[in-house]
């Protein structure tokens, strides 16, 4: 019975929700059965995809292009051209570090490198247990508060290389806290 519960705490602090792969598809389908008779809602679908998996897989869009009679490499473009759409799985926490002129000037290279340190990253990744995906971004008009860092939609400004630590502690105690109050209600 022990071991069922730490399986259940790892997917509960990597994010994976007990959804199946088969039950994800049922809900894609029929969302491409509501919408599959109107050319011009590819984007919805496509976006309802991503909410339903995470991300755009070669092997969803694949599927995509099947059941909607659409060429792949159409399907692809629009995944690639649109930044709204990833192509990977992200993690939980999605970082992104300002390397807009302000911010650069005021080290925001250096903040992302305490982060690929911090985070055992050597480029612009997702780490292995998925809570945390790092990337650099352009302005994100808080040049007043350079360097800015974002963690999802909370926002931190003049940030420097040694306050990486905390706000990473932060999240990292966010997780903790989720499997505590999971292991109560279990108990």
């Amino acid at each position: 019975m022990f071991y069922i519960y730490e399986i259940y705490y790892i997917c509960i602090l990597l994010g994976v929700l007990f959804v199946s792969q088969k039950d994800k598809y049922s809900r894609l389908n029929k969302i491409i059965k509501l919408y599959k008779r109107q050319p011009d809602q590819l984007i919805r679908i496509l976006y309802q995809a991503q909410g339903i998996f995470g991300y755009l897989s070669p092997e969803i869009q694949a599927y995509l292009a099947d059941k909607l009679d659409i060429p792949l490499a159409d399907i692809n473009g629009v995944v690639s051209f649109y930044s709204l759409f990833v192509s990977e799985p992200k993690g939980k926490y999605n970082i992104s570090v300002c390397q807009g002129t302000a911010c650069y000037v005021k080290g925001a290279l250096e903040v992302l490198q305490a982060f690929k340190d911090e985070l055992d990253l050597h480029d612009t990744d997702t780490t292995p247990d998925g809570l945390f995906t790092l990337c650099s971004s352009r302005c994100v008009g808080a040049c007043g508060l350079a360097p800015v860092v974002s963690v999802n939609d909370d926002v931190y400004g003049q940030v420097k290389p040694e306050d990486v630590i905390n706000i990473l502690a932060r999240y990292r105690a966010k997780e903790l806290g989720a499997i505590d109050k999971e292991s109560r209600r279990l108990a």
